[in-house]
């Protein structure tokens, strides 16, 4: 049986053979799960505003080197 093999079988049977833990969530722990999700919604809109950003301003500048190109081609 080679390496792939166990390590697959003995994958299943982990997953398959998982049982119930019996914790207890008191109200804090869902007060810091909603922080955390608030928290990573506010950081993800403010990473792609910033590159949002940058790329408007590469997409202008191309554009503005067209124009450019033009206004010297017809003058």
């Amino acid at each position: 049986m080679s390496k792939f093999n166990l390590l697959l079988l003995s994958s299943i049977y982990f997953i398959l053979s998982i049982s119930n833990a019996y914790a207890y969530l008191d109200p804090g722990t869902g007060s810091i799960i909603l922080q955390a999700i608030i928290g990573f919604i506010a950081a993800s809109i403010a990473t792609i505003s910033v590159y949002w950003e940058k790329f408007k301003l590469i997409i202008l500048k191309i554009f503005r080197k067209k124009n450019k190109e033009k206004n010297i081609k017809n003058d």
